[in-house]
């Protein structure tokens, strides 16, 4: 691309501050080092945990060091590789991992878990193996977002945190499969393991929860009931399979006594996907006794979920999942090609498609209820 081994010139949208809104700065972006890629964005999802760690920072999320680009979603092109790199090549179609798989640690080598321990600790806090991060800004180091940092026209990801994809994926929309359509997707297939006829019940109605929706439809569910506040996600959920609509403040007892009184005892499966610990404990109190499992995928790290034991020792299981339970290299190609097969949805999740100058607005969009996914176009 011409651009090899030296610094790139780009527009990327920096977070200066917690809880203030982003500016669009031009950025330099380093070459990769060893066992790294860097990337040319062609698009990101503007997802609620971008916005969380934002604007819940030492609150509902830990604190992240500042200044800071966002963005975890994305889908680019290869533009160059560092030493050692050799799964990919300049012009590959590529999908970055907040998640890495190294294929080597304990993890990665058990298939009991997807998680993986290559460099956890470094990305978490917005840097690359060596300890720093490949973005500047103003003459000083820019952090990246658990290593991503898709809010970017170009970043740098470590090789294990970057899986190739099929040449002929839209770029515009596998790029969701980064994070919420195959986190929700997955919670459902792999970690809840829906079975087919079984009552299950999504609460919240974001990305996340309708590609929960999509699981356990897809997993030849009887019934699936939405849990939302917001009604104007209803129509959208029945699209998606839905065949129940609940909004706990239509009613004066608790949702999860609504619900089990709607399936005469509880739900085989409820999948909580907004990351609030109230509603948590609402997914677990709707389970059946005796089976119903419940599956936490929306997410939150500071705060704490209050349970009765008792409806654990009447045989209900609580689990969590961290991106849909995938083996992030390994299976995000396969989750590409079921879409490019016709049988993913990824168009239904998007509402909105915007530039980089726009992501405020889809913040703002994301925070009222009024988006399921904004695309930020490169």
């Amino acid at each position: 691309m011409g651009t090899e081994g030296k610094v790139i010139r780009c527009r990327a949208a920096v977070a200066w501050k917690a809880g203030e809104a982003l500016i669009v700065e031009e950025v330099e972006v380093a070459p990769p080092k060893a066992h790294e890629v860097r990337v040319k964005i062609a698009a990101s999802g503007v997802c609620h945990t971008d916005w969380a760690y934002l604007h819940g920072a030492g609150r509902g999320m830990e604190l992240r060091p500042f200044p800071l680009v966002l963005g975890h979603e994305g889908a680019g092109v290869v533009e160059s590789i560092g030493a050692g790199v050799t799964g990919f090549s300049p012009g590959d179609k590529v999908i970055p991992l907040f998640l890495p798989q190294c294929g080597e640690c304990e993890c990665c080598l058990s298939a009991k878990t997807n998680l993986c321990k290559a460099n956890w600790s470094k990305t978490q806090q917005g840097v690359l193996a060596d300890g720093t991060s490949r973005i500047t800004c103003r003459g000083q180091q820019v952090f990246q977002f658990l290593g991503v940092s898709s809010f970017s026209e170009y970043t740098v990801v470590l090789e294990t945190n970057l899986t190739k994809i099929h040449p002929d994926a839209p770029l515009d929309r596998v790029c969701l499969l980064g994070c919420g359509v195959a986190t929700g997707y997955g919670a459902a297939v792999n970690v809840a393991k829906v079975e087919s006829g079984s009552v299950c019940a999504v609460f919240g109605l974001g990305a996340v929860g309708l590609a929960a929706v999509m699981g356990c439809v897809m997993s030849g569910a009887g019934r699936v009931i939405c849990v939302d506040v917001n009604p104007e996600k209803f129509a959208k959920a029945r699209e998606f399979g839905v065949t129940e609509c609940v909004n706990p403040r239509n009613h004066s007892r608790p949702v999860q006594e609504v619900l089990v009184e709607m399936t005469a005892g509880g739900v085989d499966y409820a999948l909580e996907c907004v990351g609030d610990v109230e509603v948590m404990r609402s997914a677990l109190e709707s389970c059946r006794s005796a089976w119903g499992v419940c599956v936490i995928v929306g997410w939150t790290e500071l705060e704490e979920m209050k349970l009765r034991p008792f409806h654990l020792l009447m045989g209900r299981t609580l689990k969590g999942t961290y991106f849909g339970g995938w083996k992030s290299v390994r299976d995000v190609p396969g989750l590409v090609e079921e879409h490019l097969a016709g049988r993913l949805k990824l168009d239904e999740f998007v509402t909105h498609t915007l530039s980089l100058d726009q992501v405020n607005h889809a913040f703002k969009l994301l925070a009222g209820g009024q988006s399921i996914r904004s695309i930020i176009k490169m």
